[in-house]
């Protein structure tokens, strides 16, 4: 159904559409109305009948939407097919590009008050930003969208809250970033509110947050969640990333080999629907896998496949990441050289507000290397950085590992008493994953 104008704007446009056509009120009215009735309608002092409106649409040449709402007939289908095509030039990597076209739809949405439009481009313009790194401005436009789709259900605004909690991710503010998927998860199952596909959206992305804060306990439960409610879900991108995200909980059990199953089944996907970024990150965690597993080679080719995929659709920050799992690999295979290049050259792309979990980790396998070389100075550094990141963005899950490092380091080094503080700092953060940082887990899905 087309939202009206007012009357006095209905009004206004016939007159003007008549008096471009040369035609009389008596014209426009007969055979079916008066030309008094015109003059009424043309002053505001009416709110004509749809049907009224189709005639005199049809008098005046033009459809009834451009009639009673203003805009060019079938304007909000073209935008659609438009904004269709800037999610594919998107997912085949070409952020910039379809950066551009969103824009421009978007201006257009707005232009022509087209609410739900508006707000798909904004949507757009926050997932290419996350892509290119640009994680204020992510923010930013999936806070746009969302306040676009106030007088939504719930389920419809989802996309936005979710891509603000991973731009919140990505920054490094896990708890936050947590706090808005399991208050929306909650809301969502608590009111009924049982959409597949936005439950199964918010529970893959909640997956990376959880394992970061070493709440591994939670972010099985989600994934659990997340593989029972795949087969009512609607769309087959949507799938493919959940089963890249339930990847890595079953790695963390040591489910090795369903792990791997669970990206092959990712790629597939990825594939028939031409999504070139996705098939990269997809490429990315089975080289993860790989080298949880101990077959560095593997590792290295999906890596590098990843890398260089990832290199080619100027997706800077995911490239970044990506560059860290290669690097740990490189090292791992002998190739210390190589990695710490590769580390030093991706290292600015990251800070404390941008990719901290990933900064940590390049300081981290900087400071291993370091100590290899036997540069305790340097390698103390790059230590003490990785747990000042960790520890500001609540990434529980690797703090315990990095502090036995830097206690080690310490204790070598004759500090005795400093090893001791870093080996209990660590302890603490091995005591129980995820319960000093979470409350009550959300409501559950009826499954």
């Amino acid at each position: 159904m087309v939202e009206r104008d007012d009357p006095e704007v209905i009004g206004r446009r016939v007159q003007r559409l008549r008096t471009q056509r040369g035609l009389t009120q008596r014209q426009l009215a007969e055979p079916a109305y008066t030309p008094a009735y015109i003059s009424t309608l043309e002053a505001g002092r009416a709110r004509a009948s749809d049907e009224a409106l189709r005639h005199i649409a049809d008098r005046l040449g033009v459809a009834f939407e451009e009639l009673a709402a203003g805009r060019p007939a079938h304007l909000a289908t073209g935008l659609r097919l438009r904004l269709t095509e800037a999610q594919r030039v998107l997912a085949d990597g070409r952020a910039e590009e379809a950066a551009a076209q969103y824009g421009v739809l978007r201006a257009e949405a707005e232009a022509h008050g087209l609410g739900r439009e508006q707000a798909a481009a904004l949507l757009g313009l926050g997932e290419c930003a996350l892509q290119t790194g640009d994680l204020t401005e992510a923010r930013e436009y999936f806070e746009q969208a969302e306040e676009r789709l106030a007088g939504t259900t719930l389920p419809a605004r989802v996309p936005a809250v979710r891509g603000r909690a991973v731009a919140h991710y990505l920054a490094g503010e896990l708890r936050y970033a947590v706090y808005l998927l399991e208050s929306t998860l909650d809301e969502l199952n608590r009111g009924g509110l049982h959409d597949p596909d936005a439950l199964l959206l918010l529970y893959a992305s909640v997956i990376g947050p959880y394992m970061d804060m070493g709440a591994h306990a939670r972010a099985a439960q989600a994934a659990e969640f997340a593989l029972a409610l795949a087969p009512r879900a609607g769309d087959p991108a949507l799938i493919a990333r959940m089963h890249r995200s339930v990847a890595r909980t079953l790695l963390a059990e040591g489910r090795v080999a369903e792990a791997d199953a669970s990206l092959a089944k990712a790629a597939e996907l990825y594939r028939q629907l031409s999504l070139r970024t996705e098939l990269a990150n997809c490429h990315w965690m089975r080289g993860y896998v790989h080298a949880q597993n101990g077959e560095l080679e593997r590792a290295e080719v999906e890596l590098r496949l990843a890398y260089a995929m990832l290199s080619e659709t100027r997706a800077a920050l995911y490239r970044s990441q990506a560059a860290v799992e290669l690097a740990d690999v490189l090292h791992r295979r002998g190739s210390s050289a190589e990695a710490a290049v590769l580390l030093q050259g991706v290292l600015g792309d990251f800070s404390s507000e941008r990719g901290a979990v990933h900064a940590a980790a390049a300081h981290r396998l900087l400071g291993i290397i370091a100590e290899d070389a036997r540069d305790t100075e340097a390698a103390e550094e790059h230590y003490v950085r990785a747990l000042s990141l960790l520890e500001r963005a609540g990434a529980a899950g690797d703090l315990a590992d990095l502090c036995r490092l830097l206690g080690d380091l310490l204790r070598r080094t004759g500090r005795v008493e400093a090893a001791l503080d870093a080996y209990r700092t660590g302890l603490g953060h091995r005591t129980a994953p995820g319960t000093t940082t979470l409350g009550p887990a959300p409501a559950q899905p009826p499954l």
